[in-house]
């Protein structure tokens, strides 16, 4: 990820035709590393291709990529018990102590003018 990322700042940065060097010397310039191989790679898939296509091409791979919630998985933890017994009963002592507080105010009867 990080070598794409590089890339594509080195062409943001007015870069047409980015080198491995051009890559190795962003990447360095942050003080992070990548294999020669994932540089030689990437730059061997986009060479001569225009980067708004590929971007558009990547967003229609995505597209069919399914991207379904996570829902089911609140209904796991409180149906275990576990940490859905130990939240409601967190929010239960909470309730208790902002009640108490509200009654301690209330009896607390400061006239200022008497």
């Amino acid at each position: 990820m990080k070598v794409i990322a590089t890339y594509l700042l080195a062409v943001l940065g007015g870069s047409t035709n980015p080198t491995a060097e051009d890559l190795k010397a962003i990447l360095s310039s942050v003080g992070a590393e990548a294999e020669d191989s994932k540089i030689e790679l990437l730059l061997s898939q986009v060479k001569g291709k225009d980067l708004t296509e590929l971007i558009a091409a990547g967003r229609e791979m995505l597209a069919s990529v399914p991207s379904g919630g996570g829902g089911g998985a609140g209904g796991v933890v409180v149906a275990s018990g576990g940490v859905g017994a130990a939240v409601a009963e967190k929010k239960e002592e909470v309730k208790k102590v902002e009640e108490k507080e509200e009654s301690e105010d209330e009896d607390f009867n400061l006239d200022l003018f008497a």
